[in-house]
C-alpha cells in the first residue's frame, strides 16, 4: 500500500455508544491489520486511544466548549451529582459569548473545532511524513478541517460522509436553492468544496450519493457508495440457540428519539391493537435506551395513557464493577429482547440515510421491526434479513406489523432472521482499493 500513513481527522472518536464514532472507530483494527498507520485527530469527547497515536482537541468557541465540556465530564466522573452540578455552572459562564457567537458566526456547536483541528494536521503534516488525509463525519468540521489542510498541503484527500450535508424539505427538492438558515447555506458551499477538491467521497447510501451528484457535477466518479457495517464489542459471542421467552412482549429502541423520529407512529397502533385485543395491555412493553422521550412521543404517551407499557432505562453506561463498557452491555441486552425497534423518521431526508444502529442489530439475531420512510434501499436490507417492515406514512401497515408481532408473540414463533451482518472489515476494503487508484 502506497498511501500507509493515514492522518484520520474526526470529531467524535472512541465515543462509547456514538454513531459517528463508531462508524471510524470500528474501523481502525482491519486498517491495523491492512498495515495502515493511522493518526487521529478528535474531540475531548470519547476516551484516549492508547494503542496508536490519538491527538484530542478543545474546540475554540463556547459553544463547542459547552457541547465538549459536557461529554468530556460524563466519561470522566458520570452524570451523578458532580455532573448535575458543574455542567450548568460552565454553561452559565460560557452564556453571554454563546450569544455573541450565534450573533455573529451562527454556526453548529461544534464548527470551532475544524480550526485548531486544521492547524494540528498540518503541524503534524511537517513533523512527519503523512501520506493520506482521512475525514469522517458526522460532524462536518472534520470536512472542513481537512479540506483546508488538503488546500494547504495538497495531500490526498478521502471523505466519509455519514449524513446527507443537504437537507431537502420534500421529493421535489434538489437542494440546489438557497437555504435561508447561515448553518445550512454553509453546508451546502462545503458539500462543493468537498466534490470539487476531495480525490474520493464515499456517502452511506446511494440516495445520498446521487443527489450529492446532481448538485456537484463535478464530483463525477470520485463519488462512490459503501455500508459502513459495525463491530459492537461482545457481538462475536456464541449466539443463544434459543429465544428465551418471558412473561412480557418486549420491543426495545436503542438510540434518540427526536420530533421527526418519535414512537407516536406506534403508540396510536398500540391503541388500535389494545381495542382490539384488551389482554395485549397487559403484555406488551415499550423499552427505551439509550435516551429520554422527545415532547411529541410524551405528548402522545399522556394522551392515550400508556404510561404502564413505557420502560424508560437511559443511557447504558460502562460497568466498573465488571470493567464491561456502556456498548458491551447493550449488546447483551439487545440478544435478549423479543424485537428490535428500529424507527427510521418522517422527513424527506430519509431517502438518504440508514440508521446506524441497524448495523448494530443485525449482529443479534433478533428480529428487527423496522418502521421505514420512502428508502427502497433499507426497506431491501430488513427484508432479505426477514425483519417485520413498515411504513410511517402508512398507519395501517404499522397496525398490520404490531397484530403480526403480538401473533407470533403468542405462540412463541417470532421470526428467526437471517444472521447477516455488515462487517466494517468489507469496508475497509473499498476503501483501499479506492484510495490504491489514488495518483
Amino acid at each position: 500500500m502506497k498511501y500507509k500513513k493515514w492522518l484520520i481527522i474526526s470529531h467524535a472518536y472512541n465515543m462509547d455508544g456514538r454513531a459517528s464514532s463508531l462508524t471510524v472507530t470500528d474501523k481502525i483494527p482491519y486498517l491495523l491489520e491492512q498495515g495502515i498507520e493511522p493518526i487521529i485527530i478528535s474531540a475531548v469527547t470519547g476516551e484516549k486511544d492508547r494503542h496508536i497515536p490519538h491527538y484530542q482537541l478543545l474546540p475554540w468557541g463556547p459553544s463547542g466548549l459547552r457541547f465538549d465540556f459536557r461529554h468530556w465530564f460524563a466519561t470522566k466522573f458520570g452524570r451523578g451529582a458532580a455532573y448535575k452540578i458543574c455542567t450548568p455552572i460552565v454553561s452559565i459562564a460560557l452564556l453571554p459569548f454563546v450569544i455573541i457567537e450565534r450573533v455573529l458566526v451562527g454556526l453548529s456547536s461544534q464548527s470551532s473545532w475544524a480550526l485548531p483541528a486544521a492547524l494540528k494536521a498540518i503541524f503534524l503534516i511537517k513533523k512527519q511524513r503523512v501520506d493520506l488525509i482521512y475525514s469522517s463525519g458526522g460532524a462536518w468540521s472534520a470536512h472542513y478541517a481537512a479540506w483546508v489542510v488538503k488546500k494547504i498541503t495538497k495531500i490526498p484527500w478521502v471523505a466519509e460522509i455519514h449524513d446527507p450535508m443537504v437537507i431537502r424539505v420534500d421529493s421535489y427538492d434538489d437542494g440546489l436553492g438557497a437555504c435561508r438558515a447561515k448553518d445550512a447555506r454553509f453546508l451546502q458551499r462545503l458539500e462543493t468544496l468537498i466534490c470539487k477538491d476531495v480525490d474520493y467521497a464515499w456517502w452511506f447510501t446511494n440516495g445520498a450519493l446521487s443527489y450529492a451528484k446532481k448538485r456537484n457535477l463535478e464530483l463525477g466518479d470520485k463519488g462512490f457508495v459503501i455500508f459502513p457495517g459495525s463491530e459492537p464489542p461482545g457481538c462475536k459471542l456464541p449466539l443463544p440457540l434459543v429465544h428465551q421467552y418471558g412473561d412480557h412482549l418486549n420491543i426495545a429502541h436503542f438510540g434518540s428519539l427526536a420530533a421527526d423520529r418519535s414512537l407516536e407512529p406506534v403508540l396510536y397502533a398500540l391503541k388500535e391493537l389494545f381495542e382490539q385485543f384488551p389482554e395485549a395491555a397487559n403484555y406488551i412493553r415499550l423499552n427505551i435506551y439509550g435516551a429520554g422521550l422527545d415532547e411529541i412521543s410524551k405528548h402522545a404517551v399522556h394522551k392515550l395513557k400508556m404510561q404502564s407499557i413505557i420502560n424508560l432505562h437511559g443511557r447504558v453506561e460502562s460497568d466498573p464493577s465488571t470493567g464491561e463498557t456502556g456498548r458491551e452491555r447493550i449488546m447483551k441486552i439487545m440478544r435478549g429482547c423479543d424485537v428490535l425497534l428500529g424507527l427510521h423518521g418522517k422527513d424527506e431526508w430519509c431517502a438518504e440515510y440508514i440508521p446506524s444502529k441497524l448495523y448494530d442489530y443485525f449482529w443479534t439475531n433478533r428480529p428487527i421491526w423496522g418502521i421505514t420512510n420512502r428508502n427502497e434501499e433499507l426497506d431491501q436490507m430488513l427484508s432479505v434479513r426477514g425483519g417485520y417492515l413498515s411504513h410511517t406514512q402508512d398507519p395501517k401497515s404499522i397496525l398490520r406489523t404490531l397484530q403480526l408481532i403480538w401473533g407470533d408473540w403468542q405462540k412463541k414463533s417470532l421470526k428467526v432472521p437471517l444472521f447477516q451482518p455488515v462487517s466494517p472489515k468489507y469496508a475497509v476494503s473499498q476503501i483501499l482499493k479506492k484510495v490504491s487508484d489514488i495518483k
